[in-house]
C-alpha cells in the first residue's frame, strides 16, 4: 500500500516540477538550471545512500555503462529538452504531453520485455495519442497539417522519448543495483554531463545575478523533484513494474493544469482539459488492460 501512496505523491510533486521550471524561464538557460538541478540533488543523494546503505556500490565496466546511459536519458537529454521547452510551453500543456509517458512505456515494454499488448491497451494508446493531439493544437486538429509543431512542443516530447528510455533502462539496471543507488549514479553521471553545456551557456558569469526564488525553484526541483520523486518511481518500477507504475503520471497533468492556474495565472481552456481527460482516460485503459 505504501508504495502505490509514494507513487501518487510523486506524481503531485512532479506536477509542481512544471510551475517551477517555467519560473526559471528568464532567470536560468536550460542546461544551467538542470545542473543546478542535479547538482543539488546529487549531494543529497550521496549523503542518502551513504546513510542508509553504506556508500555507493561499486560497478563494473558494463555496470559504468548502464548507468552512463541512464544519466544521459533521464538526467542530461530529459532535462536540457524540459527547460528548453518550457520557455515558450505552458506549464499544462507540457504536462498533458508528458503524461503519454505511461503509454509510451507500455509500448516498448511490449516490445523489449515481452509485456502484454491487449485490444484494450491499444485503444488506450489511441485514446491517449487524440488526447495530446488535441491539447497541442487546442482544439484546431486541422491546424497541425497547415501550421507547424512549435519547437517548444518538440522538446517536450524529447522529454518523453528520454524518459521511456530512462524507464527501462532503470528496470534493466535494477538487477545489480537498488532503487536509491541507481539513482544516485545516474543524478552524478548526468551532473557531470551537464557541466560543461552549462559552463557553454554563461552559467558561471550569470550566477551571481540569480534572485531568491530561483534558488528555491532548484531545491524543489532538485530535492523533492528528483531525490525524492526518482527514488519513490524507481521503488514503484521495481515492486511493480514499469507499466503499472508508470500509470500514476497520469495524475501529473491535473496537478500541473491547477498549479500553472494558481501560480502562473495561465488560462485553462476547453481544449487543455479535453486533452487531459482523453490522456488520463487513455492510460487507465492502457495499464488496466
Amino acid at each position: 500500500m505504501i508504495v502505490y501512496l509514494r507513487l501518487l505523491l510523486t506524481a503531485f510533486i512532479w506536477g509542481g516540477t512544471f510551475v517551477a521550471g517555467r519560473l526559471l524561464a528568464g532567470h536560468a538557460q536550460p542546461f544551467a538550471a538542470s545542473f543546478w538541478r542535479f547538482a543539488m540533488a546529487s549531494a543529497c543523494l550521496v549523503w542518502l545512500v551513504r546513510r542508509k546503505q553504506g556508500g555507493l556500490p561499486s560497478l563494473t565496466p558494463k555496470g559504468w555503462i548502464g548507468v552512463s546511459l541512464l544519466g544521459a536519458t533521464g538526467i542530461f537529454a530529459y532535462n536540457a529538452c524540459f527547460f528548453t521547452g518550457l520557455q515558450t510551453v505552458p506549464a499544462g500543456r507540457a504536462a498533458v504531453i508528458v503524461a503519454m509517458n505511461p503509454v509510451c512505456i507500455a509500448l516498448f515494454a511490449a516490445l523489449f520485455f515481452k509485456e502484454g499488448l491487449s485490444r484494450l491497451k491499444l485503444a488506450g494508446i489511441t485514446l491517449s495519442v487524440s488526447g495530446a493531439i488535441t491539447a497541442i493544437s487546442r482544439g484546431d486538429i486541422p491546424s497541425l497539417f497547415t501550421h507547424a509543431i512549435s519547437w517548444g512542443d518538440l522538446f517536450i516530447f524529447g522529454c518523453v522519448a528520454s524518459w521511456v528510455a530512462y524507464s527501462l533502462l532503470g528496470k534493466r539496471m535494477m538487477h545489480s543495483l537498488t532503487p536509491l543507488a541507481a539513482v544516485t549514479y545516474s543524478c552524478l553521471t548526468g551532473t557531470l554531463m551537464l557541466l560543461p553545456f552549462a559552463v557553454a551557456e554563461g552559467m558561471l558569469s550569470q550566477v551571481a545575478g540569480y534572485p531568491p526564488q530561483t534558488w528555491l525553484a532548484f531545491a524543489y526541483l532538485g530535492v523533492l523533484g528528483t531525490v525524492v520523486g526518482f527514488t519513490w518511481f524507481y521503488e514503484g518500477v521495481k515492486a511493480i513494474g514499469a507499466s503499472k507504475a508508470g500509470v500514476f503520471i497520469n495524475f501529473v497533468p491535473v496537478t500541473a493544469i491547477l498549479s500553472g492556474w494558481l501560480l502562473l495565472g495561465e488560462p485553462v481552456s476547453s481544449s487543455l482539459l479535453l486533452g487531459g481527460v482523453l490522456v488520463v482516460s487513455g492510460v487507465y485503459l492502457t495499464n488496466r488492460g
